[in-house]
């Protein structure tokens, strides 16, 4: 494929998160039956509400330079996550968070990838399991925090991607 630049980082990799072929991994959009009905690069001005929500972003860039004419880029890819809880019914909050973390679980596994290839089909050279960096992280805020506040559960799942290299 080849670098094609920092400007497409996050379409690159909300692509990878929007994929439902047959490829082994969960499908994670809900219009293919997934968790998250929105799922886009780049937070949004307004934000849905009553949506599950995973919104893509790349928070830091940093350049690991070889040879001093080989430069390879390195991003931290942070996924934004809203899960919110629609209903006051007694329970309902006990199983959205239980319904947020199953949908979690399906996230990372998509973001580990397939045994074997951990390029997010073709779009980094590698990405979740970058060998200078660790994993997946995963990060929940108090729900006795945000339940109150704003009936939702967030999070924020970070990782880094290696992109294709460039002679400079």
């Amino acid at each position: 494929m080849g670098y094609t630049g920092i400007s497409t980082v996050e379409t690159r990799e909300a692509a990878w998160l929007n994929t439902t072929a047959d490829d082994g991994l969960p499908v994670l959009p809900a219009s293919a039956g997934g968790p998250w009905q929105v799922l886009q690069a780049f937070w949004t001005r307004t934000p849905a509400t009553q949506k599950t929500q995973l919104y893509v972003m790349s928070l830091e860039m940093d350049d690991q330079r070889s040879a001093n004419a080989r430069i390879m880029p390195h991003y931290q890819i942070a996924l934004e996550l809203h899960w919110p809880i629609r209903q006051t019914t007694p329970g309902i909050a006990e199983g959205e968070q239980q319904n947020f973390k199953k949908a979690l679980d399906l996230l990372v596994q998509r973001i580990r990838g397939p045994l074997g290839d951990k390029t997010h089909g073709g779009a980094f050279l590698s990405a979740g399991e970058v060998p200078r960096s660790p994993g997946v992280h995963v990060s929940i805020e108090p729900p006795w925090v945000t339940i109150p506040a704003d009936k939702e559960l967030r999070g924020l799942v970070t990782y880094y991607a290696d992109d294709f290299e460039v002679i400079a």
